[in-house]
């Protein structure tokens, strides 16, 4: 979402990383290390163990590296042979390979740390830094080069000495307990914000975990970052202190505040007012904040989704334009915008839509909560599965106690970026349950969900990106399969589908346990050209999804009509599907195509394709446009409730959707609450759900119905 005044000028930026670099990395002498380049997600490998055999990035075998200091903080790297510049070169591009060490200045390497985990290699010789060619994500021997901060040289070291106690999550897992002081604590806090404050497609991913107890420090979230308590209840790890998302990063407007989370914790914010300023794909589940939650920073703010939470203040929705609260409860409701949804929300608004927009279902009808990390009383990590529920309102941990099941996490296999969709697939197949640590996976194949009640889980917003054209994520249509916290990213070669839940024709009856998605995002371009011709497809019957953010992007990088291509984001094909906080936005087609019955949406948010050159080239067959979302012809049953579409045309093209939701016309299938606006431009929306509704262009902004049909 943009914000209507300022979506012109922002949409084309392109964010560039700056680096600050800290005095001297801290390298453990002779810990061995895997070395991994932050722009492909490919390991630091030898060829060979001759004098001259290539230092190259491709996939990881687990070959590791040994740093050894000279002086000044200059180290040879390497294991028997060393990292050396060709021919002592200084030149831009001078080849890097193996060589015998005779602690040569070519051969020493100075490790620039510039973030908790990520570093850049200075050559004493030439003063230039490690580098991949073009930034290349083949497997490419590595160069010397002029040093630029770019991804292509920042390099990634994991393997080195862990917590003890502690389970290897990898370095971008930070696990902080109440026995570290605070100043050390707000330091890394502090550290790690710096560097994903601005970070909207940089390369890391963070997660942050503090064990049961009381913190006195204050938690600012950035780009590509989640906050995790590891208590059983929210009150089980307490921040004396704001757990908040602002944007100052960008004048005060958070409608880019994308990819971050906070879950299972209980916020003190010290003026009485936690700050949560975000946009999609920026959860909050699972809190309980002791004062009030404001949802903007006086600045626009784009959709957001509450779970499984309390505050026991005020909520104060501000600039928002919309949200979604589910299964949540708060002292009072102050504030609307466009579109403001409570699904078993205590204490929520009547419904009232339009004015103000609000839309109130008393009870989730099925609902099962995200799994969630935790650390028993003896040290062990486990992952808490909460039981699916029915007809509910409130929270899940209101009484103090839950139901669910508690696995220990040694019946996971915990993969790091470098690990092989074979690797991950044979481990699944074997019976574990996935856990993806935070950074990004590329996959030659899908990962594949085989067995009922898997768990696959990521953290910091792990990434997954298949690399030839292949999905990312394949679910058998098996019982209980839970997906939580994923980001899956298209790669520049189209993948006809990126992930899918359950075969084509699956027609088994799951409602006693049904495969659910929590915090299941897409990203098609944005970082770099990306294509999918279509995001996800749902055949499972009884899929629950509880809050989804698909989107082709549209601005920063690879960014185009005719660049990151892909028709449509979600296809449901399964029957008693059932959407919580459903966001799908810019596909050059139809956003939504809901072929099951009985189908439910609770909240959907939509913004058509800002950029179609022309209406013709954004023509289905002789309508104009593509729906928003499309009930097919064949469906006599299905409803949703607070759907919102707009509509902004970049380039002033004079564009217009003939409408935003398609449905057909039969008594079993019901709208509630449309809303649809005109950002800008010469983009118009000419009818809300079929023939019915009024227009939004730019001359008329909003346009709202309350029902379709009439009731």
């Amino acid at each position: 979402m943009r914000t209507p005044l300022l979506v012109a000028a922002l949409a084309a930026a392109a964010i560039v990383p700056v680096w600050t670099v800290a005095a001297q990395a801290d390298v453990v002498p002779g810990t061995a290390y895997q070395v991994t380049n932050v722009g492909s997600g490919k390991c630091v490998e030898s060829l060979g163990t001759a004098n001259g055999a290539q230092l190259r990035q491709q996939g990881c075998t687990g070959q590791t590296w040994t740093f050894t200091p000279t002086s000044d903080g200059y180290h040879t790297v390497g294991q028997g042979q060393v990292w050396d510049v060709s021919n002592v070169s200084t030149a831009d591009n001078a080849a890097v390979h193996m060589w015998q060490s005779f602690t040569a200045n070519n051969q020493q390497w100075r490790p620039e740390q510039v973030g908790t985990d990520t570093y850049r290699f200075v050559n004493r010789n030439s003063s230039k830094c490690l580098d991949v060619p073009g930034a290349s994500t083949q497997d490419v021997q590595l160069v010397q080069y002029t040093c630029n901060g770019t991804n292509a040289q920042l390099f990634r070291l994991s393997g080195g000495p862990q917590q003890p106690g502690n389970p290897d999550f990898g370095p971008n897992v930070l696990i902080f307990d109440p026995s570290m002081p605070a100043a050390t604590i707000q330091a890394r806090l502090n550290e790690v914000f710096r560097q994903q404050e601005e970070g909207q497609y940089d390369a890391r991913r963070y997660a942050i975990m503090f064990k049961p107890g009381n913190y006195n420090v204050d938690v600012n979230i950035g780009f590509f970052t989640q906050v995790l308590g590891l208590g059983m209840l929210p009150d089980g790890v307490t921040i004396n202190g704001q757990v908040h998302v602002e944007a100052d990063w960008f004048q005060g407007n958070a409608t880019h505040n994308f990819w971050r989370g906070a879950e299972n914790l209980a916020i003190r914010p010290p003026g009485g007012t936690n700050t949560w300023a975000v946009s999609q794909a920026s959860a909050m589940r699972r809190t309980k904040t002791y004062g009030n939650m404001q949802l903007d920073d006086n600045g626009w703010s784009s959709g957001g989704f509450l779970a499984d939470s309390v505050v026991t203040g005020q909520v104060r929705s501000g600039s928002q334009q919309q949200w979604l609260s589910r299964n949540t409860e708060w002292g009072s409701w102050t504030g609307e915008n466009w579109n403001m949804v409570f699904v078993g929300a205590r204490n929520a608004p009547q419904t009232s839509f339009p004015e103000p927009p609000y839309t109130t279902v008393a009870q989730t009808p099925v609902v099962r909560e995200k799994p969630f990390l935790n650390v028993d009383g003896s040290g062990n990590y486990n992952v808490f599965v909460p039981a699916l529920r029915s007809n509910s309102s409130g929270t899940t941990w209101a009484s103090g106690t839950q139901q669910g099941t508690n696995i220990p996490l040694s019946n996971f296999y915990i993969a790091k970026p470098g690990t092989s969709a074979a690797t991950m697939n044979a481990q699944l197949a074997a019976g574990k349950h996935l856990l993806l640590t935070p950074g990004i996976h590329q996959v030659s194949e899908p990962i594949r969900v085989t067995r009922p009640d898997t768990v696959v889980m990521g953290l910091g917003l792990a990434t997954v990106m298949p690399t030839n054209g292949n999905m990312a994520l394949d679910v058998a249509d098996v019982d209980g399969v839970k997906i939580a916290g994923l980001l899956v990213d298209a790669a520049p070669t189209n993948s006809p589908l990126l992930a899918q839940i359950g075969a084509p024709g699956s027609n088994a009856n799951h409602s006693a346990n049904p495969t659910s998605l929590h915090d299941f995002y897409v990203r098609i371009g944005g970082s770099a050209v990306g294509r999918a011709t279509n995001s996800l497809v749902i055949n499972s019957h009884n899929v629950i999804g509880d809050h989804l953010w698909l989107w082709r992007g549209d601005h920063s990088i690879g960014v185009g009509w005719d660049l990151n291509t892909a028709d449509t984001g979600l296809i449901v094909n399964g029957n008693n599907v059932t959407m919580y906080g459903l966001f799908v936005e810019h596909y050059q087609k139809y956003q939504t195509i809901w072929n099951g019955q009985g189908g439910r949406t609770y909240f959907y948010q939509n913004e058509m394709p800002y950029e179609a050159p022309n209406q013709q080239a954004w023509m289905n067959g002789s309508t104009r446009g593509y729906a928003a979302y499309k009930v097919a012809n064949n469906v006599t049953s299905h409803e949703a409730w607070g759907l919102g579409s707009y509509i902004f045309m970049r380039f002033n093209a004079s564009v217009t959707a003939d409408r935003a939701f398609e449905i057909p016309n039969t008594p079993g299938v019901k709208l509630h609450s449309m809303v649809t606006v005109s950002l800008g431009g010469n983009g118009t929306i000419q009818r809300i759900v079929n023939n019915a509704g009024g227009t939004a262009t730019a001359g008329s902004t909003e346009a709202y119905l309350a029902h379709y049909p009439n009731p």
